[in-house]
């Protein structure tokens, strides 16, 4: 299986050794984090599902199936990997209803942790980030590399790429773009559909980030830049490129930012403006497509900053990595700045 990211140049100096990821469910385990706190109260049924080799939407109709509701009932803040050990809630809309017994669904690969209730159901994105740990085994470069790298990867950050699993297998989901926006009044799930306009926005944006990259300009602020918190989908645009803007990029406190394309223009100028222009003028039938589709345009930050980074070495050649990331950004965006892996393990 190939990975479409596999070329986008890399900003700390490439991978410091190979390594291999996801030999166990163990070896990536992921723990949604909400946004908000639950009441306890309401007419929609939260439940946090331990799921192993299972992915979201699989999950998501067997709630559904079970609940004795249709699917459309059943929300989640987001897709996750099937692969590995991943604890996500989901809601289900249960107006005047106590519900079956959940524990009914544990099995091999399901298992219900946790079951609350909250007025307002859960919507898509309201996840603030996730909580990782994982064990990357085989690793070819010494203890003493891989930590000169992690330690720069604390220090500097790493770019946001949008993952390979944005793009779906060989990067399918391009080419499912493609052919959509060549016939656009073709009936298609609206799952589908948003899974194919997300990977054409996301294709363009990870172009975007690595003419950066390739620049040197990824982590910096340029003439025109558009700013955003790691923890917030807001943006701003200072009046100009003062200390304070500077140094605040330095700290990690703001990001510069990419335009997620869509039917509004870039709010960025200038030199940041013209980056992002001509690396899209290079893909007219995405970016076209998607102002013809009437997506929304949005923004992301250039880079990622892992929260709370923390490894160990248990034995030789294998690694422990415990972060935070915030919603949208990939733990294999971070590990491809420190190993290189078999597309078969990300």
């Amino acid at each position: 299986m190939s990975d479409p990211t596999a070329r986008l140049p890399h900003a700390l100096g490439g991978p410091v050794g190979r390594g291999t990821i996801k030999i166990t469910p163990e070896d990536f385990v992921v723990e949604e984090i909400l946004g908000f706190e639950l009441s306890g109260e309401g007419e929609h049924v939260f439940l946090l599902i331990e799921k192993r080799g299972e992915n979201t939407e699989y999950v998501a109709r067997q709630l559904g199936r079970y609940a004795g509701v249709p699917v459309r009932h059943v929300s989640y803040a987001g897709l996750k990997d099937r692969h590995g050990r991943t604890l996500q809630w989901f809601s289900i809309q249960l107006p005047g209803q106590t519900g079956p017994d959940w524990s009914g669904l544990n099995s091999d690969t399901i298992r219900v942790m946790d079951v609350t209730r909250n007025a307002r159901k859960l919507r898509k994105g309201a996840a603030s980030g996730n909580r990782f740990a994982l064990t990357v085994r085989d690793i070819t470069a010494t203890r003493e590399l891989v930590e000169a790298r992690l330690a720069d990867i604390v220090r500097q950050g790493v770019p946001n790429y949008f993952g390979p699993q944005r793009f779906g297998r060989d990067g399918q989901n391009i080419e499912q773009a493609k052919a959509l926006f060549a016939e656009p009044g073709r009936r298609i799930e609206p799952y589908k559909r948003g899974l194919y306009l997300s990977a054409a926005r996301s294709k363009i944006f990870n172009d975007i980030l690595a003419e950066r990259v390739s620049t040197g300009q990824w982590n910096q602020a340029i003439p025109g830049d558009v700013f955003m918190f790691s923890d917030s989908k807001s943006f701003f645009k200072p009046e100009a490129l003062d200390a304070d803007i500077l140094q605040r990029v330095r700290d990690h406190a703001i990001h510069p930012s990419g335009v997620l394309w869509g039917r509004d223009p870039s709010t960025t100028t200038d030199e940041a403006y013209k980056i992002e222009n001509e690396v899209a003028a290079q893909m007219p039938d995405l970016a076209q497509g998607l102002v013809a589709s009437g997506m929304d345009t949005a923004r992301r930050p250039l880079r990622l900053c892992p929260s709370d980074l923390a490894w160990e070495f248990p034995e030789p050649g294998t690694l422990r990595l415990c972060f935070t990331l915030p919603a949208g950004a990939y733990a294999t965006t971070v590990l491809r700045e420190l190993v290189s892996m078999d597309p078969l393990d990300v």
